[in-house]
């Protein structure tokens, strides 16, 4: 059971979403977010309060009668619930409940409790709201997408419950319950803010965590396949470039081999005086792809780092407008609700998981060609070169798809379009770059699925099984378990989806 309470961590979000832990919202967080809608009820008399008693943005010069401010909040949930495209995933929504519990329960917003106590039901219960990934400029926030939250929580629209999609009246009616209490501005809060890029932000945070252990532990595999030599990642030769990401590699990868009995020592094979050839037969240094692996993910994992602590930032920050303060006994005006922080984050993450997929495709490409490795056969073949093709069709499929991660790296940060009658004159595109960002990560699986298979076939042919590392052969028997070792020719999708959904679990 996880608390919900002054501050949500990523590793309690972790249980949430993959563990599916369930949530507990404090007492004190209810007290809180009472006194905040009391406080706001009260404050909001005779008042000019901007989506309490005036119209939405660029309307908001208008006055909104007392009689008609509550169908104002539904008039807004409805007419924003406009999106299209694909479907966010049941995983992606739960992030986004979490997170807009997260910010609510900060007692900034004013809602009524039952807004807390039907996203915490939702998200226990695994009700997902049908909620589409075209829509959101993250400037308001997550405007339409959290439109389409909201229309759920007044019982409209649809949900996916139990793996159907289905009409949310009709899984109220199931397990009985009930529709928020609109009082005062719960449309506005509701939709108002950064939950949506935000709750994605953190499903793509977590997958570029698996993606760079992931991408260690394929160049160990790698390195091992060559017999490399040992010192491109001693500390030694590391620690002389004082990037802490850098050196953390390093030290990932010494762990990992540290039992292999495929890694060569430089010293007993190049400093011995006995080489006396006028050409090495063996590499005296390997390809960049293996060598520099330091230096390439050593970035990538300061930057998944950066983008995990502002992602827990902005997870347990308030994103309304206005902000409620019962301390201040006041109401602020104000954009906490600009997604900038997110985009920038977004894009950042995308092209450091690029840049692993690179690496990733041009270490396949050192395994398919036996001019370049010399101890392969081409494509990792098993079976009767010319007559059977081993990896050679799936190669064509990991570089297509890195080639589309290239092409989707570009920034949507700097894809600022005015709109909402100028109103919104610069905006963030945090939604569009969260979402992109997971089709990015998503790629990226199915290239390393597809380096981890041709992996195993090569210890097979080379028959490493038991010279490789400890770490290597733990997960050489998970792949052959699922895979076993292949000459034929096959249909390959089936066993690199099989790898993806084990690379992403």
């Amino acid at each position: 059971m996880i608390s919900v309470d002054k501050k949500l961590t990523l590793s309690q979000v972790y249980e949430v979403l993959f563990n599916e832990q369930s949530l507990d919202v404090q007492a004190d967080v209810i007290d809180i977010v009472e006194k905040s809608h009391a406080f706001l009820r009260e404050f909001a008399a005779n008042k000019v309060i901007y989506g309490v008693n005036t119209g939405f943005g660029p309307m908001a010069q208008y006055r909104i009668k007392d009689e008609d401010t509550h169908q104002l909040q539904y008039n807004l949930i409805r007419s924003h619930a406009a999106g299209t495209g694909d479907l966010l995933s049941p995983l992606q929504v739960k992030a986004a409940m979490l997170t807009r519990l997260a910010n609510i329960s900060k007692g900034k917003s004013g809602v009524h409790r039952s807004v807390i106590d039907l996203l915490q039901e939702f998200i226990n219960k695994d009700i997902t709201p049908i909620i589409f990934a075209h829509g959101g400029v993250g400037a308001s926030g997550d405007l339409v997408q959290l439109a389409h939250l909201a229309l759920v929580l007044i019982g409209e629209g649809e949900v996916i419950y139990q793996g159907k999609r289905q009409p949310t009246a009709s899984v109220f009616d199931v397990l009985g319950l009930k529709p928020i209490q609109v009082v005062v501005r719960e449309g506005l809060s509701l939709i108002n803010g950064t939950s949506v890029m935000t709750g994605v932000g953190l499903v793509n945070y977590f997958y570029a965590q698996k993606l760079l252990q992931w991408s260690v532990w394929l160049s160990c595999a790698m390195n091992e396949l060559v017999r490399a030599h040992d010192d491109h990642y001693s500390q030694t030769l590391n620690e002389v470039k004082l990037h802490h990401g850098q050196q953390e590699i390093a030290a990932k990868m010494r762990e990992h081999l540290l039992d292999s009995r495929l890694i060569k020592k430089r010293e007993e094979d190049l400093y011995s005086g006995n080489n006396q050839e006028e050409i090495f037969k063996e590499k005296v240094q390997e390809y960049y792809s293996l060598r520099c692996v330091p230096q390439i993910l050593g970035p990538v994992l300061e930057t998944v780092a950066q983008v995990g602590e502002i992602l827990e930032d902005e997870l347990n920050s308030v994103s309304d407008n206005p902000i409620i303060s019962v301390e201040d006994r006041n109401v602020y005006h104000g954009g906490n609700f600009h997604g900038d922080y997110i985009s920038l984050e977004m894009d950042k993450l995308k092209l450091a998981i690029t840049r692993l997929t690179m690496l990733s495709e041009r270490q396949l490409n050192y395994l398919m060609n036996s001019k370049i490795n010399e101890i392969l056969p081409p494509f990792v073949n098993m079976g009767k070169l010319g007559f059977n093709f081993g990896m050679q069709g799936a190669q064509f499929t990991a570089t297509s798809t890195t080639a589309e991660n290239q092409t989707l790296s570009t920034s949507m940060y700097i894809h600022s379009i005015p709109n909402n009658n100028d109103n919104q004159d610069i905006v963030s595109m945090g939604t569009n770059a969260a979402v992109i960002a997971h089709k990015v990560l998503v790629n990226s699986f199915e290239v390393l699925a597809i380096q981890m298979i041709s992996i195993t076939q090569a210890i097979d042919i080379l028959n490493y099984q038991n010279f490789v590392s400890s770490k290597t052969k733990a997960v050489y028997d998970d792949i052959r378990n699922m895979i076993p070792a292949f000459a034929e020719d096959k249909p390959l999708y089936p066993a690199i989806q099989q790898v993806k959904e084990y690379l992403m679990r």
